[in-house]
């Protein structure tokens, strides 16, 4: 058994019956979180936390890690620009060493950045290899993931149905839920990315949702960015009680506020990515209409290709937004500003840690430091410059801190990164390829571009 102590840190647990303790320390055993207390004496590793804040590993709502090689390209794009130059294009220029060295880079970012969890929503898998590729991008960062199944979008060839005509595909999904995820117990875990009534037709909807109910796996769906494939999809859904606990709506920011709540009663939840929504048209956030519904909310950076994917700026922009637009709203309604704001910076801190966590239904493993949980744990730096003084400290989290004062890392209990830097070996080599990976891709574009023209 190994045993390490993270000692006298200022502890940010998000467990009510712990809550913040500063000087205290955390007790791990293996991959388990076991106490959380001031003056643990134990015959272990110690890591010195004398000038760190200690908070459970923050979880990435929405990533498409396999666009990690081409960051930077979309940054201007809108949601027509990219449906066109990136599903139609770009991403059928993938082989399966893309997106593994997307992936797998990817997701070191996002341990570097804090994020010991990510929910990788994976629609550029023609093929098995692609899948298969992906996957071992994600294992060997040592992340933990759940990764979502998704589907290739990209222009019909003659005699072939629309992408918004083909199902998940049942044999895949039955292989990879009887292989690599027949238990839901790993550091990865498995559910689907489909399509849903903006994207599909309703009988694949319908046949998608049934898929994830026989293998009992969490299916997401984009909502947003143009007119739906299906008018009144969501009703038609709740009506013939297909939505449940399964299924998770991302952006979702036209969905009307009865409709939101009728998903909520029946079990469904919510994923903002505001960055996004907001670069791309989508509208506001759902945010307010969420923590007026005390429904819980999860953030994801979304767009590698387009937008940083640290979660510290992840909470600023979805906190600081809806922030403004209820501020707004209630000028327009009282003619004056309120005294108090709606949300708080703690709850901007649970929409990547407990919130996030429940969403993704991982809330019984990770998500707080909680003894008996897995240790997913991470530590800042509060004595960097731009953390002294830290005077409310889950503000300083939210309002001040990035990716740069990310000290350590910690998964399942094995630590990733440590002193600020990352601990993978050949990343220099793997920094590289994805280099060359990203080169080929646009070459291969430009090729194809000219061929057209």
């Amino acid at each position: 058994m190994r045993r390490v102590v993270i000692k006298g840190g200022h502890v940010v647990s998000m467990d009510a019956a712990i809550g913040e303790v500063a000087g205290a320390d955390v007790l791990v055993e293996d991959d388990r979180i076991v106490a959380v207390a001031r003056g643990i004496e134990a015959d272990a590793e110690i890591i010195d936390a004398s000038q760190k804040i200690v908070l459970p590993g923050f979880i990435n709502g929405h990533l498409h890690t396999w666009q990690t090689g081409l960051r930077g390209l979309a940054a201007d794009w809108t949601v027509a620009q990219y449906m066109q130059a990136m599903h139609r294009g770009l991403a059928t220029l993938y082989r399966p060493d893309d997106i593994y060295i997307g992936n797998l880079v990817g997701a070191l970012n996002q341990i570097n950045a804090g994020a010991t969890t990510l929910v990788d929503w994976c629609h550029n898998n023609p093929t098995p290899a692609h899948t298969d590729a992906a996957i071992r991008g994600l294992e060997e960062s040592g992340i933990r993931a759940l990764f979502l199944h998704g589907s290739p979008k990209p222009d019909p060839k003659l005699g072939q149905k629309h992408f918004s005509e083909l199902p998940m595909p049942r044999s895949e999904i039955a292989r990879l839920r009887k292989t690599r995820f027949s238990s839901d117990q790993g550091l990865l875990t498995f559910g689907l990315a489909i399509l849903g009534p903006y994207y599909s037709t309703y009988e694949v909807t319908c046949t998608d949702l049934a898929l994830a109910r026989e293998f009992d796996l969490f299916a997401s769906m984009h909502v947003g960015g143009g007119s739906a494939k299906v008018a009144g999809g969501f009703e038609r859904l709740l009506d013939n009680n297909l939505v449940d606990r399964r299924m998770t709506v991302v952006h979702g920011n036209d969905i009307t506020h009865d409709t939101v709540a009728r998903i909520i009663d029946h079990g469904g939840t919510f994923t903002v990515t505001a960055e996004i929504e907001l670069q791309m048209g989508y509208g506001d956030p759902l945010t307010g209409i969420l923590h007026e519904l005390h429904a819980p909310i999860s953030i994801g950076t979304d767009v590698e290709s387009a937008v940083g994917s640290d979660l510290f700026t992840c909470m600023r922009i979805t906190l600081q937004h809806e922030r403004n637009r209820g501020i707004m709203e209630h000028f327009r309604k009282f003619g004056s500003r309120p005294h108090k704001s709606a949300l708080t910076c703690r709850d901007a801190l649970s929409w990547v840690t407990t919130n996030a966590a429940k969403i993704a239904g991982l809330d019984n493993r990770i998500g707080s430091l909680t003894p008996g949980k897995q240790a997913d744990i991470i530590m800042l730096r509060a004595d960097d410059v731009n953390l002294v003084p830290a005077h409310d400290v889950v503000g300083s989290v939210v309002m001040q801190a990035s990716s740069a004062n990310v000290d350590t890392v910690i998964v399942a209990g094995r630590v990733v990164k440590r002193a600020g830097k990352l601990l993978f070996a050949g990343l220099r080599d793997k920094l590289a390829a994805l280099q060359s990976s990203g080169e080929r891709i646009l070459d291969d574009f430009a090729a194809l571009q000219r061929e057209r023209v």
